[in-house]
């Protein structure tokens, strides 16, 4: 019974900001670490951030740094994504995951994953 459902996704122009949600059930959310992956194109997922159950640890991919600022709200079960600065190049589909083990930035360790949404940014 474990769902995650993104939303907050859009078409935007570069240098737009967006803000995404993942609201999880089914979960002991508060003791999950949480992440957040985009796929641009083809088979592969890219890692963009990940929060830990306290939100003492948080990691970003290089890519997204300084732009992007992952949080979360347990009390309503909810994860954010805020992506300022947005460059064509974050053109993906956004998906967020509950983690279970090993590395953050590997989508081997989650073991749930919600269905993503779009995220379009124009030149």
């Amino acid at each position: 019974q474990v769902q995650l459902v993104e939303s907050g996704g859009g078409l935007v122009q570069a240098g737009d900001s967006l803000r995404l949600a993942c609201a999880a059930s089914g979960l002991t959310f508060g003791k999950t670490a949480m992440g957040w992956f985009r796929q641009a194109s083809g088979p592969e997922r890219e890692f963009v951030a990940a929060i830990s159950k306290d939100s003492d640890t948080i990691y970003y991919a290089d890519s997204v740094k300084g732009r992007f600022t992952v949080s979360r709200d347990d009390a309503n079960n909810t994860v954010f994504l805020q992506m300022n600065s947005l460059k064509p190049e974050d053109t993906a589909v956004y998906s967020c995951a509950a983690f279970k083990s090993s590395d953050y930035d590997r989508s081997r360790s989650y073991n749930y994953w919600g269905r993503g949404t779009q995220v379009t940014v124009s030149s």
